[in-house]
């Protein structure tokens, strides 16, 4: 089944049911209003919901209606966790590499993730709104599970038991931020501002063979300011599965539901060019991983961060061609930008119509 949730001016939203080719939704609310209910109580809840979502598709339920994905927030607008782990080593090589620096023999044994905010997710189409162009505006597509209860020192094959659900992930980087952020020691932090998450979130059974060994294999595109910049495949070179970036989570403590483990960027080896050199045919999925690669063949990068006004879209599709989770569709803008933009419009408006007054 797919799961959205709609704003409807609170912090949490309202939980609905979309249709598999995402056309349509209907409201969840005589099952659970929110979605961490579901999670909370799975076992009970789901299959009720599914009942539902086999109505909607049937064309069966009697309240459903057209599904807007700009109205929607995140599917879980705030989590109790939000882990995002760096699991395509290759994205982690070509960054050591860009700086003559070895990757750590641990890397390829152990993974490596970090602690995210998560209160404030934003939604699919929201914007990205960042104080100054000069903290490097990055995006960073990416795949995300929602778990259920996970206990502490499960196995990798344990913990694939307890995912519920996958999203897709825009993971916005401040580039500039972050090495004064590492240089003490601790970690991202300002670096890392508010996530965005794919309008819908799906159950496994929804991606079908796709999802295999704890991974998806199927491509994830990026299109920046409406160019594709990558198609990377998202199963193949995933060095840990999700099995294992939950499992790493829960070595120490218990997982709970609701948690989102992230896989960081989708990234895929470059191939070797006749004649000597490399290229990466398949793209990349941030603009950091751009600026590695032509550091490598040029000696410096020349691709720029992000700029107010530039948008990033975000979409997987299945072997059909239909859109799985819908798109993250984003602009980069400045604070308020929106609300000077809207009180210049009536300004105008006014304007024009006093103008008319004085001229009837």
């Amino acid at each position: 089944m797919k799961l959205a949730t709609l704003k409807d001016g609170s912090r949490d939203g309202q939980l609905v049911v979309v249709s598999r080719d995402l056309s349509l939704a209907h409201y969840a609310t005589g099952i659970a209003s929110r979605l961490q209910q579901v999670l909370d109580d799975w076992g009970f809840l789901s299959p009720q919901l599914q009942d539902l979502y086999d109505e909607l598709n049937n064309g069966r339920a009697r309240h459903a209606f057209p599904f807007d994905p700009a109205q929607c927030m995140a599917p879980l607008p705030r989590a109790y966790q939000w882990a995002d782990g760096s699991a395509y080593l290759n994205h982690v090589e070509l960054v050591r590499k860009a700086r003559n620096a070895e990757v750590p023999e641990s890397f390829y044994t152990d993974p490596l993730m970090y602690q995210g905010g998560s209160d404030d997710f934003i939604g699919a189409m929201d914007d990205i709104v960042v104080p100054s162009e000069a903290m490097g505006i990055d995006f960073e597509a990416e795949i995300a599970v929602v778990t259920g209860d996970v206990r502490m020192g499960a196995s990798p094959e344990q913990a694939l038991d307890g995912i519920r659900l996958v999203m897709l992930v825009n993971d916005v980087s401040l580039r500039n931020l972050i090495p004064a952020e590492l240089g003490k020691g601790f970690g991202f932090f300002q670096s890392k501002p508010a996530t965005a998450f794919s309008p819908v979130a799906v159950t496994l059974d929804e991606i079908g063979e796709a999802w295999r060994d704890g991974r998806v294999h199927l491509p994830l595109q990026s299109s920046w300011n409406g160019r594709k910049v990558g198609l990377c495949d998202a199963g193949e070179e995933m060095t840990f599965h999700f099995g294992q970036l939950i499992a790493h989570i829960a070595k120490t403590r218990n997982v709970r539901a609701g948690s989102i483990v992230g896989s960081g960027t989708v990234s895929n080896k470059g191939v070797e060019r006749k004649g000597g050199g490399m290229d990466w045919p398949k793209g990349y999925s941030c603009i950091a991983e751009k600026r590695c690669i032509e550091t490598i063949q040029d000696g410096q990068p020349s691709t720029e961060f992000m700029y107010y006004g530039d948008t990033i879209r975000i979409e997987m599709k299945g072997p059909d061609g239909r859109t799985l989770f819908g798109a993250i569709d984003q602009e980069v803008v400045a604070p308020g930008a929106r609300e000077r933009a809207a009180a210049e419009a009536l300004k105008a408006q006014a304007l024009a119509r006093s103008q008319a007054a004085a001229e009837g």
